[in-house]
């Protein structure tokens, strides 16, 4: 059971932000955030009606798809090498012990690579609420989450995201990914 604080610090550790998404239409703005409060990637009907309302977000929409449509893949490697990298973080005593534990961070990284989705289908690399990464960061420090573990975690959902595209891409692609990883870095363990 968790305990009231990390309940509310959960509610409050919303990592993306579309504040400084004036540049497109409100409704296209609606949906993103009606997916984020979903804790969701964007469905096929959402990418239709933004790219009818945006035609210029096809290409950067089509790389969100991508992601979306390799979620369990890419985070099947990254954890691959997070456990390879910490061979006792699921023994007793280790970071992602209990199972939930284990559990709760590979559904961390599904929302992690989510997040990034929004940012790159926006083309907004500034996609993040530095509020809701202030909250996760407590979150983090109240619940003892592995941060070294969780960091190159991201740093592996980068890696095996990028395999999707081709390298001229990859360029484009790389702080969308970055910007996380950066703000995660800053964390206190």
């Amino acid at each position: 059971m968790l305990s009231d604080k990390v309940q509310k610090l959960i509610k409050k550790s919303c990592i993306v932000s579309f504040d400084s998404w004036q540049n497109y239409p409100s409704e296209v703005i609606d949906i993103f955030q009606q997916a984020d409060n979903e804790g969701r990637y964007l469905t096929d009907e959402d990418i239709e009606k933004i790219k009818s309302a945006v035609p210029s977000l096809s290409n950067s929409l089509a790389q969100g798809k991508v992601l979306r449509d390799n979620v369990t893949e890419i985070v099947s490697q990254a954890r691959s090498v997070v456990l390879a990298a910490n061979p006792q973080i699921l023994e007793p005593g280790g970071g992602l012990y209990p199972p939930m534990r284990a559990e709760a961070c590979w559904r961390d990284f599904w929302h992690f690579l989510r997040c990034i989705s929004y940012g790159i289908s926006g083309q907004s690399v500034d996609y993040t609420s530095d509020r809701g990464l202030g909250y996760m960061e407590q979150l983090y420090q109240e619940l003892a989450v592995p941060l070294d573990a969780m960091v190159l975690g991201l740093e592996q959902l980068k890696l095996f995201s990028l395999k999707e595209f081709e390298a001229a891409q990859q360029n484009d692609l790389e702080p969308y990914f970055d910007r996380l990883i950066k703000s995660m870095r800053k964390f206190s363990s």
